[in-house]
């Protein structure tokens, strides 16, 4: 693989397990006003998605435009629901204390969803100034916009990037950046779903654990520490 010099993590599905909680939401939400859609429904078109795309979507297959109250109810009622059952994906803050490269995060989600649930789940300080938002950059997912952005803040080139994504949006676009891509498949929301990636698609790798991560890219992390040297 390549000698990463920056890791960058998507944030929903991947940092956090909370697509599963929005997207049983959004299902809920949509019936209401008449758009009947399933979770692999919104797993195969949403997952990676900006809200302003998703709505655009929405409009132009099912012919409805939501009432303009919609998003803020919406996302009252998402981040309640992630108050209560929000958590941070099991093994993500031991990779974090491990690496000895730079890491940081791109996400689809808004500045104030990602700022919100971070304080939820106590990961403000790990991340703070590491957070390149779609608000950034004029298309988001699949373009390569995003990714290509937390680069450049970075200042590594992305060739010596690798990517961590959960989304097809998001493995297509860390591709189009010209960047290492590892598909995450251990989010709750992934559990029995197998999505079809196309060609121009398939990231380099799969991992369905973050204890995986040392194995994968052992170059990523800390060595170990040597050996006590023996007592005289």
């Amino acid at each position: 693989m390549t000698r990463a010099e920056l890791v960058i993590f998507d944030f929903d599905g991947v940092v956090v397990d909370s697509e599963v909680i929005s997207a049983k939401m959004l299902v809920a939400e949509l019936a209401q006003h008449g758009v009947s859609v399933d979770l692999p429904y919104i797993a195969r078109h949403f997952l990676g998605r900006s809200y302003p795309v998703v709505i655009s979507q929405i409009r132009a297959e099912f012919g409805i435009t939501l009432p303009e109250g919609f998003e803020a109810d919406y996302r009252a009622r998402l981040f309640e629901s992630f108050r209560t059952g929000l958590t941070v994906m099991p093994g993500l803050r031991e990779v974090l204390g491990a690496l000895r490269v730079p890491y940081c995060i791109a996400t689809s989600s808004s500045p104030a969803r990602v700022t919100r649930s971070m304080q939820i789940v106590g990961l403000t300080e790990l991340f703070e100034g590491r957070i390149t938002t779609a608000s950034e950059v004029a298309r988001g997912k699949p373009a390569p916009d995003l990714p290509l952005r937390a680069a450049e803040k970075a200042g590594v080139a992305p060739e010596r990037c690798l990517l961590i994504e959960d989304s097809l949006a998001g493995i297509a676009s860390g591709r189009a950046a010209g960047m290492e891509v590892w598909h995450f498949t251990g989010g709750s929301h992934l559990v029995g779903l197998d999505l079809p990636i196309p060609p121009e698609g398939r990231p380099h790798r799969r991992f369905a654990s973050f204890a995986e991560m040392p194995h994968l890219g052992p170059h990523l992390f800390q060595p170990e520490p040597d050996h006590e040297p023996s007592r005289p």
